[in-house]
């Protein structure tokens, strides 16, 4: 390799992930090692990568290639979500734009287009998980609506409606008017809105007095009056005592309906009297029901007035509600409106208004479903993390709701549900299934006497079999793979989809295995821009991640969103945590150039014991944290530590103790250790970089290797011996050598003079060992121990030891006292806190020893520290 040349990112990552893929890493088949499988939240077809996509995949390849280098069976299966609502709305715009209307085709005619729009865009998003390193097995790559997996949807339909837990009614639901389909509660979107609330007079029938003629009704809809079933008043709202036993007129209409009495009604909102509409509101349904109301539905599927409305038929439900202001007004039947804000539900998918509407669908009872499911994680089986997420979940499921599985679109797995001309149901997997059913119920039936059902299952029906499905273990439940892959181990995900998939996945994965479908979900922040705000195409403030890989490289960016990324916290991103991480490459790759560059003496004596011992003692030490972090699921600490391991421990300090002088060569004991050293980094590097360190793991500086023996399966170094004294000694030696650099900076000395250092130690420690590390890092020309302190001198303290440098530079006693007084008033401030959580008695019952240990310490020190202090002050007093 020619150590010459500038790091080409974009050369390494094309070069590589066609090797990986070439020799077959990224696939795995059963055998006798330990499973380790993450099933991919599976994007929607219609999608594009963005920050979320790359933020929550960075994290399940991190994972997923550690385990690999564990020696595991790491398995990440990849696919998409046919995401019915979503294509379907796409497909039906690119028919627009070629004249085509969707009610003119068949449905057949229908999915074929789909599957042409599929395969020509379908695809894109994994590809461009590609480009950032994602180690899926891609030859597993599934789509939930590809034979198998609608198979088995399918199959689980059936299973669940023999079980009497699916059935079909008329509920109110979630009408999405421009996709024309139910939609679920978690698919509604609830935004503030600024409104008109609108005060309609009703005249009263059959008014006792003059002054009893209207009542006045406050409402944001006018445009469903002539939906009215009736007027309700609280009956003990003492102002509307003379309506009991009334009826009212709506305006406009002249319908009568009457005045009911219900505890429901609010006396201190709006007027107090509420307009009854039981087609166009779920709590007005259910008082309709209560009181035994019509049900009039004004609205078609696509939002507008129908019939049922006598006027502005056929107008958009928007555009009524301003023309029957303009006529309530002219009928002096409007006595005034206001401004108004509320919440109103919008369609996560099409952001069309939802309008709540009376339909008939399929449901599927979730109370006997939810109570596993939640036992699952309050059990602790199934980890929620961060745990803080797990009473949200546990909300949803003690307040579960049945679901509405049926959606009227065309794209998607038809319901295997028959109508039997006499409005009999039957349900099979088959056409001729069904007619056989449909025979022993009347023999005289044929095939052309069966319609089967036009919905579509929800989409979430599909994907909530993810996990069993991918491994065909619905309709083959004891085959190989599902025996072997299921459960799966960590499911990386958004917290927002918690109750509609991940939920929905432990209750499938119950159902229909008796066991949970994974082990811990790893939820994610949402990826916020530098003020806070969400990214969104909408505000223009999210990148295009494709173009900070093309800029920063995959590792730089994967290293960004990684460094600030704690688990279930949003992330405030900025494009500034990419060019850390593409610094952070370069750092790595310039050592490596210097290692590269050194020439090797074998006939030399190692000089650098110490600095040796230390590294690799640092090393196992920092590899602790490492592995802890990774254990509490801690990636960005994880991150931050292996970081700082690099970029200070290795290059700032052990590169500067044993780097030879310049032009001189190094011993081949040295080299060996360092380049060992180097080998391990780029192991523990490599799930968040796997490109960089597959670079250079091939280098010739490295030795030879095979074609098979890369660094994406190396060995994880395990972690060794620890010398915790040797640590604390170095880093003592490090405060000093910075705090000489500091006055060297402040005097503005230049660093090639040598200075005097003088030694009071007050601790154990044995700075002979260390004299050639201080010397040369410090570049001291004399070390001298003393038993006082040395007036005059520029002193400072590191851990309980005082050191002097003496310059030929008078010391401002006022100045010194300055900066003596500011290190004094920062560890009085230091002993307190640290005295308070010594003198908290819960935590010191309940800490770990080693914390109340470390404490212990760190008020030792302080104190040492302080007496030194108030010494040297009362000597610049003196």
């Amino acid at each position: 390799m020619d150590i010459a040349k500038t790091y080409s990112a974009q050369q390494a990552e094309q070069k590589w992930y066609k090797y990986w893929l070439d020799k077959g890493f990224f696939r795995s088949v059963p055998d006798d090692r330990e499973p380790y499988t993450i099933v991919i939240p599976p994007p929607n077809v219609t999608g594009v990568l963005h920050m979320g996509h790359m933020l929550n995949n960075t994290i399940q390849d991190v994972l997923i290639r550690r385990a690999r280098m564990k020696g595991k069976n790491a398995c990440w299966v990849p696919g998409t979500d046919h995401a019915s609502i979503a294509t379907e709305a796409k497909v039906v715009a690119m028919l627009k734009e070629q004249g085509i209307n969707k009610a003119d085709l068949t449905r057949q005619q229908f999915l074929a287009h789909a599957l042409d729009w599929k395969t020509k865009y379908g695809g894109i998003i994994l590809e461009q998980l590609k480009k950032l390193g994602a180690s899926c097995d891609w030859d597993r790559t599934k789509f939930t609506m590809d034979d198998d997996m609608t198979e088995s949807v399918i199959d689980i339909f059936i299973h669940l409606y023999k079980k009497g837990w699916i059935y079909r009614g008329v509920r109110m639901v979630n009408w999405d008017p421009q996709g024309k389909t139910a939609v679920s509660d978690e698919e509604v979107i609830r935004k503030e809105v600024n409104q008109k609330l609108y005060y309609i007079k009703y005249e009263v029938a059959n008014a006792d007095t003059p002054s009893a003629q209207h009542v006045i009704v406050a409402t944001t809809r006018p445009e469903t009056i002539m939906a009215d079933a009736a007027i309700c008043i609280n009956p003990n709202d003492e102002r509307y005592t003379y309506l009991h036993g009334k009826s009212v007129y709506i305006p406009l209409i002249n319908r009568e309906i009457p005045v009911i009495l219900d505890n429901y009604v609010t006396m201190d909102f709006g007027t107090g009297c509420l307009k009854v509409t039981p087609a166009h509101d779920l709590n007005d349904y259910e008082l309709g029901i209560r009181h035994n109301l019509p049900v009039i539905d004004i609205l078609d599927d696509d939002g507008k007035l129908n019939e049922k409305a006598t006027i502005l038929v056929g107008e958009d439900r928007f555009a009524a509600r301003k023309k029957i202001a303009v006529m309530l007004e002219e009928a002096d039947a409007l006595e005034r409106t206001e401004d108004y804000t509320s919440q109103v539900g919008f369609s996560e998918r099409t952001n069309a208004a939802i309008e709540p509407k009376l339909s008939m669908q399929w449901f599927l009872k979730m109370k006997e479903m939810a109570q596993p499911a939640l036992d699952y994680v309050l059990n602790g089986e199934v980890k929620l993390i961060p745990e803080k997420f797990i009473n949200t979940y546990r909300h949803w499921m003690e307040n579960v709701r049945d679901w509405n599985i049926s959606r009227q679109l065309w794209w998607g797995q038809q319901i295997p549900a028959y109508y039997l001309p006499n409005g009999e149901i039957v349900v099979a997997k088959t056409a001729e299934e069904a007619l056989q059913l449909a025979q022993e119920k009347n023999p005289a039936l044929t095939a052309a006497d069966l319609r089967q059902d036009e919905d579509v299952v929800d989409t979430w029906f599909s994907s909530w079999l993810w996990p069993v499905s991918v491994f065909d273990g619905v309709r083959n439940p004891d085959n190989a793979e599902i025996n072997y892959y299921y459960p799966t181990n960590d499911l990386v995900t958004a917290p927002e989809i918690l109750f509609f998939w991940v939920a929905r996945m432990i209750m499938a994965g119950h159902e229909l295995r008796g066991q949970k479908p994974f082990n811990n979900v790893y939820l994610t922040g949402i990826v916020r821009d530098k003020l806070g705000r969400k990214m969104s195409k909408q505000l223009g403030n999210s990148p295009d991640p494709l173009d900070l890989i093309n800029q920063y490289s995959a590792d730089g960016v994967r290293v960004g969103m990684m460094l600030c990324s704690p688990a279930g916290n949003d992330l405030m991103f900025d494009e500034s945590y990419c060019e850390q991480g593409r610094n952070f490459a370069n750092k790595i790759w310039n050592a490596f150039k210097l290692i590269k560059g050194w020439q090797v003496d074998d006939s030399l004596a190692n000089p650098n014991a110490i600095a040796i011992e230390w590294f690799g003692s640092r090393f196992n030490q920092a590899l602790t944290e490492i592995e802890d972090n990774f254990a509490q699921y801690r990636l960005s600490e994880a991150l931050m530590t292996t970081y700082k391991l690099v970029w200070d421990d290795f290059c700032a300090w052990y590169l500067e103790m044993i780097k030879p002088a310049y032009q001189h060569p190094i011993d081949s004991e040295t080299y060996s250790k360092t380049i060992a050293y180097f080998e391990n980094i780029l192991k523990l590097l490599h799930p968040f970089m796997p490109f960089l360190t597959e670079e250079l793991w091939h280098d010739e500086l490295f030795g030879t290797r095979n074609e098979m023996d890369c660094c994406i399966v190396a060995q994880l170094p395990a972690i060794g011996e620890i010398n915790a004294q040797l640590n604390a000694e170095i880093e003592v030696a490090q405060q000093l050598i910075a705090q000489v650099r500091n006055i060297r900076n402040s005097k503005q000395l230049s660093p090639k003079e040598a200075l005097p250092l003088s030694i009071k130690v007050n601790s154990a420690i044995n700075y002979n060992q260390y004299t050639t590390i201080i010397k040369h890092l410090a570049n001291i020309s004399s070390i001298e121990y003393v038993t006082e302190s040395i007036n005059g001198a520029n002193s400072f303290i590191c851990g309980t030891d005082e050191f002097f440098v003496t310059l030929n530079i008078a010391v401002d006693v006022a100045e010194e006292t300055a900066r003596l007084e500011k290190e004094k008033e920062y560890l009085i401030g230091f002993l307190k806190s640290v005295n308070a959580k010594l003198g908290n008695e819960r935590f010191v019952a309940n800490a770990k020893p080693e914390i109340v240990e470390n404490e212990q310490k760190k008020r030792a020190d302080a104190e040492a520290k302080l007496k030194i202090i108030e010494d040297n002050l009362a000597a610049l007093a003196n």
